[in-house]
Parts: structure tokens; C-alpha cells; sequence
């Protein structure tokens, strides 16, 4: 296994620097000046924003500019922002942890309802509980986030009061106060991620369980007396939760791009939040360090969606 995941990280080394060379040019021909309000200040004389824009070289050939920076990244050096005057990489570190706290608990949200719901509902086609669970995942995955985002808002906040609606990074509590704080205002954004995800995932779960539970070898179990649970369990889902870890690999990155309005929503001071102040503000290392992070996600998850087939499916090997 160790060579196969070493052979794929060496072809996914061209698929980065491509996507990091489209991204730079992108961004570097981008309409916008990082220092445009220097321009608009009549204190700061035009040398000043002249001079700064030599220190970063905003004015040589652009791939001047990417080699600049690919040297930058290979050496740890993520950039610097112009708008928060730091390092992007603490930047960056400074979010990550809220937003992985609160993808991560979302997506555990989405598989606990995903897979008992997918597969019972296979198991017992066109039954009554199929038929509503099947009707509450279409609503699920029709309403947008920020709607049902709004809705929990609306509900739990101002109607009942029991939720805060703006996430606070600042509280002041300790121990396990600030446990029971920090839980409190994640429901609702958990809630809003995790169910329209899960809702998504059980129709997706239900479809490959039906697509397996018509074979012959499930025939074939089940003439041996096996209890259906056992067919159903032991026979029928490891082979149907194949395409399913497709379909949750190559999601994971756009959860992060749900994420986005999700933080927007509730005020968490994330990545998603990070981007759009970025992209507002016009500073483009932040913006190139964030979206670079992201299609590197698209890679990582693809390679650990091929690792997990070979355990679910002992006929795939790692060659």
C-alpha cells in the first residue's frame, strides 16, 4: 500500500501545480489593487503605495510573480496578507480549527442519519417509513442552507430563545462552561450542514442498497436460511457503501464551499469567512492560499475514497 499511495501523491504533484498556475493567473489578471484605498487617501502619498507595490512585486511579469511564490510555498512561506498585515499561514491556522470542528461534527451528523435511515429504507422498499423518510429527504436536499439556516435562526433564536444566533470566538468562561457554550452556539450551523447533507446521502444510500439487494448472491444467502439481518448487513451493505465513499470523498470539499455561507450565516470566524473578507478586500495572497487549500482537498479526498475501497472490497488491490 505504501507504494501505490506514494505512486499516486507523484501523480498528483503535475494536477497541482496546474491547478496552482490557473489560480495565480486567475487572480493576477483579475480586475483590483490590494492598495487601492492607499490610492483614495489623500495622507498617504502616491510614493508610499508605489514603493509597496515594488516590495511585492505587484508589477512584474506574472510568471515572475508565480515562481516567486511556488518558491515561497515549497520553503513554508504561504504569504502575507495586505488588508490584516500577517502571515496568510497564521491566518489560516487561526480558522481552521473552528471550521474543521464544525464540518466535522456536521458530517458525523450526516452519516448518522444517512446510513441507518438509507438502509432501512432498502431493506423495506415502498413501506410506510420509506415513503416518509424518502419525502423528508427531498425536502432535506431541496431547501438551500442559507433558507434553512434562516429558518433555525428564526426558530431556536428568536422564537424560543434558546440558541445563540452569532457565534462568539471570544467567551469568556472557562472549563466546562466553555465546553457547554462552544456546544450551544455549534447546534444550529452543525444542524443546517449535517441535515441537508444527510438528506442528500440517504437517497444516495438508498439507491446503491437497492441496486445490491436484487443479486444473485443475496439470493443465494438468503436460501441458505441466513436471518435477513445478517444478509443484510454482513452481505449487502460493505458492497453497496462502494459507491457511496465516491460520493462522500468528492463532497467533502464542496462542504467546505457550504460552509462558506454557513459561517456568512451565523457570523463563525472560519476559512469561508476568511475568503469572503479576502475576496471583498482584494487580498490575494489570502484569496490564493484558501482556494489553493481547497483543490488540494479535492486530491486528498479522491486518494483516501481509493484507499477505502480496497477495505471494503477485497478484490480491489493496491498495484
Amino acid at each position: 500500500m505504501g507504494t501505490y499511495i506514494l505512486r499516486r501523491l507523484l501523480i498528483a504533484l503535475p494536477s497541482v501545480l496546474g491547478i496552482s498556475v490557473v489560480l495565480f493567473t486567475v487572480l493576477a489578471l483579475a480586475p483590483g489593487d490590494p492598495f487601492e484605498e492607499l490610492a483614495t487617501n489623500p495622507n498617504v502619498p502616491a510614493a508610499v503605495r508605489i514603493a509597496l507595490r515594488a516590495k511585492f512585486g505587484l508589477d512584474d511579469p506574472i510568471w515572475q510573480r508565480y515562481f516567486r511564490w511556488l518558491a515561497a510555498m515549497l520553503q513554508g512561506d504561504w504569504g502575507f496578507s495586505f488588508i490584516s498585515r500577517v502571515d496568510v499561514d497564521t491566518l489560516i491556522l487561526q480558522r481552521v480549527p473552528v471550521t474543521l470542528a464544525v464540518i466535522g461534527a456536521s458530517q458525523v451528523l450526516a452519516l448518522l442519519i444517512a446510513l441507518p435511515v438509507g438502509i432501512y429504507s432498502a431493506a423495506k422498499p415502498y413501506s410506510w417509513f420509506d415513503r416518509i423518510a424518502s419525502t423528508l429527504a427531498f425536502v432535506g436536499f431541496s431547501l438551500p442552507t442559507f433558507f434553512t439556516g434562516l429558518l433555525l435562526i428564526f426558530l431556536f433564536s428568536i422564537t424560543l430563545d434558546w440558541l445563540p444566533f452569532v457565534f462568539r470566538a471570544d467567551i469568556s468562561a472557562s472549563g466546562w462552561q466553555w465546553w457547554w457554550e462552544q456546544v450551544r452556539q455549534s447546534i444550529m450551523p452543525v444542524l443546517e450542514l449535517g441535515l441537508f447533507q444527510g438528506a442528500s446521502w440517504t437517497r444516495y444510500v438508498r439507491s446503491a442498497m437497492l441496486d445490491v439487494i436484487r443479486l444473485d448472491y443475496v439470493t443465494t444467502a438468503r436460501s441458505k436460511g441466513l436471518k435477513e439481518r445478517v444478509v443484510v448487513v454482513k452481505h449487502v451493505v460493505r458492497n453497496a457503501l462502494i459507491p457511496v465513499v465516491t460520493l462522500v470523498a468528492l463532497q467533502m470539499p464542496a462542504v467546505f464551499g457550504g460552509a462558506i455561507v454557513t459561517e456568512q450565516i451565523f457570523r463563525i470566524p472560519g476559512i469561508g469567512s476568511l475568503l469572503i473578507d479576502a475576496i471583498l478586500r482584494n487580498d490575494t495572497p489570502v484569496i490564493m492560499a484558501v482556494t489553493f487549500v481547497f483543490a488540494c482537498l479535492v486530491i486528498l479526498f479522491n486518494l483516501i475514497a481509493d484507499l477505502l475501497y480496497g477495505w471494503l472490497d477485497p478484490r480491489i488491490s493496491y498495484r
